[in-house]
Parts: C-alpha cells; sequence; structure tokens
C-alpha cells in the first residue's frame, strides 16, 4: 500500500534537511514560506492546492515519525503539477527512506509496529500475513484512522468489499482527510464502479444535483 505503494504508497523532523534558498525559488512559482519554512500558496489552482496540503500533511506525519505513513502522502506530492514542492517533497522520502531502513527488525510491540509491518508486507503482496499485523494494531488503536484506512485498503484488495467500505467511511469519520488519499488510492481500484464508493468519496457532487 503506497503505505496507503502500492498504497500504505506514507523532513525537515529531527533530520534537519531542507533545501537551501527554498524562499526566493517558491516565489517565483507562485509560491511563498512563511513561518518555520511553511510553504503559502497563492494560486488558486485545485490541483495546487491539493498538491500543497498533501505536502504540509506528510511534512506532519514525519514529525510524529510515522514514516511509512509519511513517505506514501509524500509520494502523492511528486505526482503534483509544481516541480519545486515536488522536488522538496523528494528530500524529504529520502530522509524518510533512511529512517525506515534503520528501523529495527525486532518483534513488533505496539500498534504502529505491527501498522508498519502490515503495510510492508502489503507493498509485497503477502495480505494474509499484513492482515494478522494490522488486525493486531486496529485491538491496540481501535481509532487510529490510519490503521482503520489501512485496514480498509486491505479489505478492498482480497476482495472484501463490503467490509472496505465499511472501515473507509469510519476512516473518514475519524479524519476527513482521508476521503482526499482515498481519491487518489489505487488500492482501492476494485470499488471503484461502486455508486457507494462515489458517493462517499464525492459528497459535493450529491450536493449538487438538482
Amino acid at each position: 500500500m503506497a503505505a496507503r505503494g502500492k498504497s500504505t504508497k506514507r523532513t525537515t523532523s529531527k533530520s534537519g534537511s531542507r533545501p537551501r534558498g527554498g524562499s526566493k525559488s517558491l516565489k517565483s512559482k507562485g509560491l511563498s514560506t512563511g513561518g518555520r519554512g511553511k510553504v503559502v500558496a497563492h494560486p488558486v489552482d485545485p490541483a495546487f492546492q491539493q498538491q500543497l496540503k498533501f505536502y504540509e500533511e506528510g511534512l506532519k506525519e514525519v514529525q510524529q515519525q510515522r514514516f511509512q505513513r509519511a513517505k506514501q502522502i509524500l509520494e502523492k506530492v511528486i505526482e503534483g503539477p509544481n516541480k519545486e514542492l515536488g522536488d522538496r517533497a523528494r528530500v524529504h522520502i529520502r530522509g524518510v527512506e533512511v529512517r525506515l531502513s534503520k528501523t529495527p527488525s525486532a518483534a513488533p510491540k505496539n500498534a504502529e509496529d505491527h501498522y508498519t509491518q502490515g503495510v510492508a508486507l502489503m507493498n509485497l503482496g503477502r495480505w494474509d500475513e499484513a492482515r494478522v499485523h494490522l488486525d493486531r494494531a486496529l485491538k491496540a488503536a481501535p481509532k487510529a484512522d490510519h490503521i482503520v484506512y489501512a485496514m480498509a485498503a486491505l479489505d478492498c484488495l482480497t476482495g472484501e468489499a463490503e467490509s472496505a467500505m465499511e472501515r473507509l467511511k469510519f476512516a473518514i469519520q475519524l479524519r476527513p482527510e482521508n476521503r482526499y488519499h482515498a481519491r487518489n488510492d489505487e488500492d482501492f481500484a476494485f470499488l471503484q464502479e461502486d455508486p457507494r464508493f462515489t458517493e462517499l468519496l464525492y459528497p459535493e457532487r450529491e450536493g449538487s444535483v438538482g
């Protein structure tokens, strides 16, 4: 799962890495930097705004040391229209990958450990093993939106449409931003033709009818 790669295809955090001269180049692209180097957008291009939202959310995940999720989100920044923002995301992704490579191979001890292991196994297509870890993560943290989201993605990948819909709905209730992740998440391809999926992810379309 870009840790929602496949999909769950997720630094300034503690590594302190940051491209130099960022403020000047960002302004030339219609961007500027606010407090603590936060990127501020001037354009109203929806695609850019979504890209910027992913970027800022990815940094928050890095700061919380949820590196797998951060990598997934930052990878979506690269797909956006602004090259400068994409380049910044690549820098952070490299830092995240270094941190992930240093993760101990010891047995998972808590919800986040099981979540990280489960997502890694999902990306390898080892779905049964992934479910074991994600089940344990969910039991330990039943209202952790990213874990619920990962379980929804796994259900979808294994053809369990009803369970996938229920868990995705719950993940969105816990954190509305998950609606935007799911729109671009290939793990939910199995649900693309389901009208309930469209209604859940694009409620504004329903509101505009009539």
